[in-house]
């Protein structure tokens, strides 16, 4: 961290400086929030406990964009709520926001480090398929990374999607890769986000240009974990009827948020828009997405394996591959695992 993003969060607050804090924070909730009513609530609630001393301690802009972060997600149930403190921050719509081709490529290159999020692509015994997806960063970063991860899972019989610690996202990132789940030309309309602010509605479909497709069963990994664009994934598997979901009941953040100034660095959060499901009309916001296959989140992997394991021996039509498919079905119920041989086969 930097000396100067230390020193903003480090700055000292007194009483008036709260106080202005909360009334900015007050005006830009009632203007932008998705739920009015819920807005006026939450604003009238702070600013109580405010002029009642319940801020008094939080003496850094740190401390007070913690507990001012903690209250609005508290008060609410919304869990896109956040505040940070960001002395650099330029407000959407000022001009300065737009960001600079430094801080494109400083993008880029953490993008590049974190593996593009996919934390693992592997082939599990059966011919069975599994990504591990963590997050959905920029779809101009991240789309080529779904591609090349799905093309390695082009001759599996079937595939596991792992979202279990996926924390959410870009949704356009979510239409590329989902776009390599549906036939070439069958075009699906996913989701779409609606922004109070502008009174506007943003869709999301599935892409033409995405290849290549893969057209065997899809079983989605969920944990309580799972949040936001990790959400609208699993649920867009769902809804399309495209997919299997195996494991807990989702986070239920739904509503995605945009970043507002509120004055002495503290940057809030707050959620402006609310995802519609074309098909529900609805969506997981405070519910969650719920499995079709509910099991423990650290018990997913194996059912879902074990689930793909059962089909595919039920569908083998050749004696000698149902066998090989019964013993590691066997296996994976079991809790085992393929132990690797490193010597060559019928040497001492």
């Amino acid at each position: 961290m930097s000396a100067s993003a230390c020193a903003a969060e480090d700055t000292v607050l007194n009483a008036s400086d709260r106080a202005a804090i909360v009334q900015t924070l007050a005006a830009k909730l009632n203007a932008n929030y998705i739920e009015p009513a819920v807005a006026d609530r939450v604003s009238r609630a702070i600013a109580r406990k405010n002029a009642e001393g319940g801020y008094a301690s939080t003496a850094s802009a740190q401390a007070f964009s913690e507990a001012l972060a903690q209250d609005l997600r508290d008060l609410s149930g919304d869990l896109h709520f956040g505040a940070r403190v960001n002395e650099r921050f330029s407000e959407p719509g000022t001009g300065a926001d737009v960001p600079s081709r430094t801080e494109m490529d400083e993008a880029r290159a953490q993008t590049l480090q974190g593996g593009y999020e996919i934390q693992k692509v592997e082939r599990l015994p059966g011919n069975v398929g599994y990504i591990e997806l963590r997050g959905f960063g920029a779809p101009e970063f991240v789309g080529p990374a779904y591609t090349a991860a799905m093309s390695l899972m082009m001759g599996t019989d079937a595939l596991i999607l792992d979202l279990r610690r996926n924390g959410g996202g870009f949704a356009a990132s979510v239409a590329y890769l989902m776009s390599h789940f549906f036939p070439l030309g069958d075009v699906r309309h996913l989701n779409d986000m609606y922004y109070r602010p502008e009174n506007a509605t943003t869709q999301f479909w599935t892409l033409r240009s995405v290849a290549p497709r893969y057209d065997k069963p899809v079983y989605v990994l969920t944990s309580a974990r799972t949040g936001s664009a990790g959400e609208e994934c699993a649920y867009d598997f769902q809804t399309q009827q495209r997919g299997t979901l195996v494991g807990e009941t989702t986070a239920g953040a739904a509503n995605p948020p945009r970043p507002f100034s509120v004055g002495h660095g503290i940057v809030v959060g707050i959620p402006a828009g609310r995802s519609i499901n074309p098909i529900t009309k609805t969506s997981w916001e405070g519910v969650g997405v719920k499995p079709d296959i509910a099991v423990p989140a650290a018990q997913a992997l194996q059912a879902a394996h074990a689930a793909i394991l059962r089909k595919l021996v039920s569908a083998a039509k050749d004696d000698k591959e149902r066998t090989k498919l019964q013993d590691v079905l066997a296996m994976v119920e079991k809790g085992e695992t393929e132990t690797p041989v490193y010597t060559l086969r019928g040497k001492r």
